[in-house]
């Protein structure tokens, strides 16, 4: 049973989002909301993410608006190092805090400042090893971060111990599909 899950994927400049009100961040979310609910019934209870702008944060964002119908559901927040935000723009570091002051864990693997890339794969290691499964927006077909955690669940996966559940291009292509389905007007 997946009781624990981590939620990464790609930074939103990666999906060349640049713009808060970009509807691709939608069809993102609608994605990783279709998935949560299905893990919602199989017995889910919390949600891990590390705190980077784009599919973490955004998906942060579902886990809150869901809490309103699942209220067992909680949102831990893994930084891997302190202040991870403190270079960020303003607008950036306000949805990011928005986001800390409402989840019901918040702490960081590496207690100082950033040091160098380890903090980064120490957070992915301790976070994989206390989840039970990884939900990623990711395809192999566009690399990027997110490979670095997929190649690490992978070997676990592998193991047989761990479930990873992928959100691909073709999914959010799906997503993109319903989302307009349903805004058409019938004829």
């Amino acid at each position: 049973m997946i009781k624990t899950v981590l939620l990464s994927g790609y930074k939103s400049h990666e999906l060349g989002i640049w713009d808060t009100k970009n509807p691709g961040i939608f069809i993102v979310k609608a994605a990783i909301e279709k998935q949560l609910r299905s893990l919602l019934e199989e017995g889910l209870e919390w949600v891990i993410i590390g705190g980077q702008p784009g599919v973490e944060l955004w998906g942060a964002e579902v886990v809150l608006a869901l809490k309103d119908e699942f209220a067992d559901l909680k949102l831990g927040v893994l930084m891997p190092f302190l202040e991870q935000e403190k270079n960020w723009k303003e607008e950036r570091q306000e949805h990011y805090n928005m986001i800390i002051s409402q989840a019901d864990f918040v702490d960081a693997v590496s207690k100082k400042p950033y040091i160098a890339p380890w903090q980064f794969k120490a957070r992915d290691e301790f976070s994989l090893d206390n989840t039970d499964a990884l939900l990623l927006v990711y395809d192999e077909e566009k690399e990027g971060s997110p490979r670095f955690l997929k190649a690490a669940a992978d070997k676990r996966v592998e193991s047989g111990e761990y479930s990873l559940f992928e959100i691909t291009m073709y999914d959010l292509q799906t997503a993109t599909e319903e989302m307009q389905e349903r805004e058409r007007p019938d004829w």
